[in-house]
């Protein structure tokens, strides 16, 4: 036989079991299904030959098919002492069938049962799909390069410092700091983005990113465990463990309301003998074993947690992360959104536009401001340093102190220099033109031995979505969104009146902003919060829904919030309380729908007319009919 023989066989087999092992536990139930409709037509067609002895060993072996597991669940619930569950329902219910004589009922609850336990897990692994496929993201291997030579490694063994190579097409596997001078990665994996995103050197790349042209080289700069990926993967899987109220409550419902429902079949058995002159003990245990059947909780155990799985993934495919379905809840309640400006609103992308100085010349001036911005992360430093280039490199700078919401002090050539906003010189009571705060781009002011010596302006841009984001917000109902900045009041009135925000807050502190935060919750608002930098991450933590954007923010703020904005698009927030109320509305029909149906036939059973197949449609119809409408939310535009 030749070789391609051989290759074409092996790949048959292969599809073959692949084919097998994909719909195997599908098996059982369609075994069972050809032995019920053989014997059902048998009854009717051969009724002679298809007699008791016959029926108990087809639709015995049809049971067994798709109750043994059941069964074996309910048994080993039993010896845990969890007596009252969906499982000992339905196996008491259908085993009492078989013990009256009726086979085929027995057969077809619980084959109906085990299809609806089929659909569930196939809408489970659906909502699932989204958010597992962000765990394909995560690279095994890495090339690593030292001394002019490649090895390749797994990403967990590369240490911060060392350089990476990401060839076009590939993933990169850590955070790090660009060193090829221009290169064009796909974000879309972190934050649903397909824009290709231009980065050029000294910019930041992140872990699941992928690489679109040439070879590119990476400085690390986060262990593997501390990447962006692996804290956003973290909290993927971290956020299914935290239930909802509603979900919570549907829990211990079912555990009050299951014993109850058994002692209510108990009694409609045995009861009626005392009051029914024509008592057959066969006709009521039916009744009550259709009574179970259709009393037991699946549709809402079932469900319920599947609408807010579905809910955590219908977000995480538009880019937003839950950190657990209690925040899904909490987020439909919210009235008031409250967010920070730089990095929310805007771009944080800062760039010089004045460079005035009475006292300097402007290159001496700027170079000086420089070499202390140079100590600070603060987007607004960084463009300063930026701005001046390597110039600033030959000023020494000493005893630097970073003053929160004010600026920085330090010493240059023996000389006290001071740099930030008016507060700052007001500090030091440094007498300055007070008309400069109400300049409209963002101001630096400087001082140089208490003395006033000139300014800088930094304009930052807004983001393209950012008066879309205040639009859409209204439009889903927030009474108020208000902006909160350490900027001053000029640049904030000026960004509020461009974005149409109901108030704006300028010139505060990061406690101010907790201060005004917990204000509001004192008048009754439920107020959400978004911002993306470390100062952000008290306010995060008080607020009654804490946001971050997760794509450029700092690790503090994305680890305190409840969710979690990986496109950094304020424009998210609606969208984020659009997949909320469509989730609580969901749950809520769901809810609506087993209860309205399964009082009306327990009635039925009850009082004698409804039948196990009236049982059936109350118990797995009734699931089937709340899972198809909780995967809805997976199709949903939102």
């Amino acid at each position: 036989m030749s070789k391609s023989c051989c290759n074409e066989a092996s790949n048959n087999e292969q599809e073959k079991n692949s084919w097998f092992t994909k719909y195997r536990e599908y098996f059982p139930a369609a075994f069972s299904f050809i032995l019920l409709l053989t014997g059902i037509i048998l009854e009717q067609v051969r009724p002679e030959i298809f007699k008791q002895e016959l029926q108990l060993l087809v639709y015995g072996i049809a049971y067994y098919a798709v109750g043994k597991p059941v069964v074996w669940k309910a048994l080993k619930k039993l010896f845990t002492a969890d007596l009252f569950n969906e499982f000992f329902l339905m196996s008491l219910a259908t085993i009492g069938a078989f013990a009256i004589g009726e086979y085929a009922e027995g057969v077809a609850v619980m084959l109906f049962y085990t299809v609806g336990e089929l659909f569930q897990e196939a809408a489970v692994n659906r909502a699932k799909r989204s958010i597992e496929s962000l765990l394909k993201l995560q690279v095994e291997e890495v090339t690593v390069v030292a001394n002019e030579s490649t090895t390749v490694k797994h990403p967990k063994e590369v240490e911060i410092g060392q350089v990476i190579q990401v060839k076009s097409g590939e993933k990169v596997a850590l955070d790090g700091e660009l060193l090829t001078a221009h290169a064009s990665f796909n974000t879309a994996a972190l934050t649903g983005e397909s824009v290709p995103d231009d980065k050029k050197e000294g910019d930041t790349v992140l872990a699941g990113m992928v690489n679109l042209n040439k070879l590119a080289e990476i400085k690390v700069t986060s262990t593997y465990e501390d990447t962006k990926l692996s804290k956003i993967l973290k909290l993927v899987q971290d956020a299914t463990s935290r239930k909802a109220k509603t979900q919570r409550f549907i829990t211990r419902f079912a555990k009050v309301y299951t014993p109850i429902v058994v002692v209510l079949a108990v009694a409609l058995t045995f009861l009626p003998y005392f009051f029914v002159e024509d008592y057959i003990f066969n006709d009521w245990l039916y009744r009550a074993l259709v009574f179970l059947v259709i009393s037991c909780p699946c549709a809402l155990v079932v469900s319920i947690p599947l609408g807010y799985f579905g809910g955590i993934g219908a977000a995480s495919k538009n880019g937003i992360l839950f950190k657990g379905s209690n925040y899904l809840d909490q987020v439909t309640q919210v009235d008031t959104v409250v967010m920070d400006k730089t990095g929310t609103l805007t771009k944080g992308i800062f760039e010089v536009q004045k460079v005035i100085s009475p006292e300097f010349e402007e290159k001496d001036f700027l170079k000086m401001v420089a070499a202390l911005e140079a100590n600070s992360t603060h987007p607004i430093a960084q463009a300063i340093v930026q701005y001046a280039g390597e110039a600033h490199k030959e000023v020494s700078v000493s005893e630097v102190e970073e003053i929160s919401g004010h600026g920085l002090k330090g010493k240059i050539n023996n000389d006290e220099v001071l740099a930030g906003n008016g507060k700052l010189l007001d500090k030091f009571s440094v007498p300055f033109d007070k008309q400069l705060n109400n300049l409209t781009d963002t101001t630096v002011l400087v001082a140089v031995n208490g003395k006033y010596a000139g300014y800088i302006t930094i304009a930052d841009t807004l983001k393209e979505d950012a008066e879309k984001a205040i639009k859409t917000l209204h439009q889903a109902g927030i009474k108020e969104v208000i902006m909160l900045s350490g900027d001053k009041q000029a640049v904030v009135d000026k960004i509020a009146g461009q974005l149409g925000l109901d108030k704006a807050y300028g010139g505060l502190l990061p406690e101010d902003k907790v201060k005004e935060v917990e204000r509001l919750k004192s008048e009754g608002r439920l107020v959400a919060f978004v911002g993306d930098g470390v100062n952000d991450a008290p306010v995060i933590t008080i607020a009654d829904v804490g946001m971050a954007m997760g794509g450029l923010g700092s690790d503090a703020a994305i680890e305190t919030a409840d969710v979690v904005i990986q496109t950094d698009h304020p424009s998210k927030i609606a969208t984020a309380i659009k997949i909320g109320k469509a989730t609580k509305r969901i749950v809520w029909q769901n809810i609506g729908l087993a209860f309205g149906v399964k009082l009306i036939v327990l009635a039925l059973g009850a009082g004698g007319v409804a039948t196990m197949w009236e049982a059936v449609f109350a118990d797995v119809g009734v699931a089937l009919l709340a899972i198809f409408n909780a995967i809805r939310i997976q199709k949903m535009r939102f």
